[in-house]
């Protein structure tokens, strides 16, 4: 049985004309997956019933399952726990701004990374998500909440980098006419700074927005806080993403987690803008997630907008993320940690 759900239009064009049917048959079967949301063959109402006959012996609609709901009463925002088939889960959470429903969405179950501040990493890496998991969180969303979503950003759960082949066919499944339509401007891509698969993006010339999670402007502090640095440092990183911005034209964003004590003072500001200056970006400041027995405190507010206004008057722009769902454990990682104890407890 083959998950029809993970294949492009051109995948499945071949896999209709390999099971003997005509290859036109693909694009309606496509429209009825991904854009309609079906679950199962028989709903596809202009198909033949051979056709969805043989469909239904040779392949299936994979289909993610919604296991906890969150909703925060401050701001509406939605905090995802969502089952897979083999019963891991990941976390997705939809947030309501004037633009549109944006969806933070995961990519890998667990993380291989080990940031010092991220809740994800906690339990370690487990597997990949295919494509199709990853427009999964997508459909299964819009479905629960009866709403579109507008755009997408891989920062959930995972490092979307190192699961790139997914991730890419993701974006070109997402991207795709015949289901969601969303375009490749309103979808970004986070990565810790795996070098080489930022260049190897920047190839693919996809037209998505890219984010560097960065958080400190020298190597040795930023090995203390994210192990990634012990391979990459600064120079190459942003050197990569010189070459990404020079082949695609697109602007990056730079995601800095202020943490109380550590990265947030004048010196690392005016270094920051440094850094940066001359480079066609933007700088996400996030006051940091305090995670459960985490060692990290946020950074208060004045010191949050004194980091800011540096940036600013330095010539880089930089704004400070609007903090949603606080209320639901939106910090990627805790919603899951809680379902992975409570099974823990349950044995």
């Amino acid at each position: 049985m083959v998950n029809i759900t993970d294949y492009t239009i051109e995948e499945l064009e071949e896999y209709i004309l390999s099971i003997g049917e005509k290859k036109f048959h693909a694009k309606q079967i496509f429209k009825w997956i991904h854009r309609v949301g079906v679950d199962s063959f028989d709903e596809m109402t202009d198909i033949s019933k051979s056709l969805r006959e043989k469909l239904k012996e040779n392949a299936y609609i994979m289909r993610l399952e919604v296991l906890q709901c969150q909703v925060s009463k401050k701001d509406g925002t939605h905090k995802f726990l969502i089952k897979l088939s083999d019963n891991n889960a990941v976390e997705s959470v939809v947030m309501r701004y004037h633009h549109g429903n944006t969806i933070c969405v995961s990519s890998q179950v667990g993380c291989k990374m080990g940031c010092k501040f991220c809740a994800s990493t906690k339990n370690g890496w487990r597997r990949h998500l295919l494509a199709s998991e990853i427009e999964g969180q997508i459909i299964a969303a819009e479905k629960y909440m009866n709403e579109k979503i507008s755009n997408i950003v891989y920062m959930g759960i995972g490092e979307p980098l190192d699961n790139y082949d997914n991730v890419v066919k993701s974006v070109k499944l997402i991207n795709c006419p015949e289901g969601l339509g969303i375009g490749a401007r309103h979808i970004s891509i986070s990565t810790c700074g795996l070098v080489d698969n930022i260049r190897r993006l920047a190839d693919e010339k996809l037209q998505a927005t890219l984010s560097i999670s960065l958080h400190a402007v020298t190597d040795e502090k930023r090995k203390e806080i994210m192990p990634i640095a012990n391979k990459y440092s600064i120079k190459e990183l942003l050197d990569a993403c010189t070459y990404y911005i020079m082949v695609t034209g697109r602007r990056i964003s730079f995601e800095f987690a202020l943490i109380a004590g550590v990265n947030d003072d004048e010196e690392t500001a005016r270094a920051l803008a440094k850094l940066l200056r001359g480079m066609i970006a933007h700088v996400n400041l996030i006051p940091v997630n305090e995670i459960v027995n985490g060692q990290f405190k946020k950074s208060k507010p004045q010191d949050v907008d004194r980091f800011m206004g540096i940036l600013n008057s330095s010539g880089v722009v930089a704004t400070v993320r609007r903090e949603l769902g606080s209320d639901i454990d939106a910090a990627c990682g805790q919603l899951r940690q809680k379902y992975l104890d409570e099974q823990e407890n349950n044995k």
